[in-house]
């Protein structure tokens, strides 16, 4: 049978048919090859039947006294046969590994505190269990990472309610609520403070920041509490703000995922709670999107980390 474009139709074959094909091949005889398989002669008989009807009615054995032997049109289609055989049984491990998150990929990105514990934590327990998977990695603020969960370049993003993200779009797996802290040099006169500290008897202070506004970063909670802070330094790198403050430059506020990096010429104070309530962070994903065995396994590996954290 030939296409309307004069091309030979293509055949609607049976996997089972190649299957006993092939081995009454490597055979050379039905008897065996039912053996093998489990099945009667007859039962062999009728598949390579269907198989050879299927394909134009010729035959792909010689009936010979003892055995079978390969046609010209049976050698022709060995190579065939044992190709569609290798890509289903390779389609069948990938699908297998990917069920059991033993490969495949994970693409996910992260805003920087997290990086500091939480998700080097995780992915060195991720990467103990599943060796094989593929794992890549961005880092970026909160709203720019869930823009590209939408787009489809990630499959889960690790954010935090900071920065007023638009959460409501994206199934949250939540892994913990972190507490804020304020970062004084140790002479600081706050420094020897017993309890949490309201922001506003830092008022007065310089402030070292990520961003010369305030809006949509940690020191929104000094916005709401009725005073702007004045930001002397723009410092983006924790590293370098605790350097800052070290040096008596400045105050910052510091999440509970980067308290545990501090240096120790550095004073973390909690800040009062009705003054900056613990931010939720959360592993998001696309709402309606499957979750991928692999990003399923590494909820799980966050979860388990977030629980050795303090709040």
């Amino acid at each position: 049978m030939l296409t309307s474009h004069g091309e030979p139709e293509f055949p609607d074959l049976s996997t089972v048919w190649l299957r006993v094909f092939l081995e009454v091949a490597r055979s050379g005889s039905f008897t065996v090859a039912a053996r093998t398989l489990g099945w009667t002669q007859s039962a062999v008989s009728r598949q390579i039947s269907s198989l050879e009807s299927a394909l134009g009615g010729g035959p792909l054995f010689d009936r010979l006294a003892r055995g079978v032997r390969l046609t010209e049109a049976g050698r022709a289609l060995v190579p065939y046969a044992e190709a569609v055989s290798e890509s289903l049984g390779g389609a069948a491990r990938e699908l297998a590994e990917l069920r059991a998150a033993a490969g495949g990929r994970l693409r996910f990105g992260a805003f920087a505190t997290a990086d500091a514990a939480l998700v080097p934590q995780a992915l060195a327990a991720f990467h103990a269990r599943h060796p094989r998977v593929r794992v890549a990695r961005e880092e970026g603020l909160s709203p720019g990472l869930l823009d590209r969960l939408t787009a489809g370049h990630l499959d889960l993003a690790v954010v935090s309610t900071t920065g007023r993200a638009p959460l409501e779009a994206y199934t949250l797996h939540h892994l913990l609520d972190e507490t804020l802290y304020v970062a004084v040099p140790a002479g600081h006169p706050l420094a020897t403070a017993d309890g949490p500290v309201r922001l506003a008897r830092l008022a007065d202070a310089d402030w070292i920041a990520g961003s010369p506004r305030p809006e949509g970063t940690l020191l929104d909670a000094a916005v709401r509490q009725g005073f702007r802070p004045r930001v002397a330094h723009v410092v983006a790198e924790w590293t370098a703000k605790q350097g800052y403050v070290a040096a008596g430059l400045g105050v910052t506020l510091v999440p509970a995922l980067a308290a545990a990096s501090m240096r120790p010429d550095v004073v973390l104070l909690p800040v009062d709670a009705g003054d900056a309530p613990p931010r939720a962070v959360y592993a998001a994903t696309a709402r309606g999107h499957s979750l991928t065995p692999a990003a399923r396994a590494f909820v799980a590996a966050l979860r388990e980390a977030a629980a050795r954290i303090p709040g």
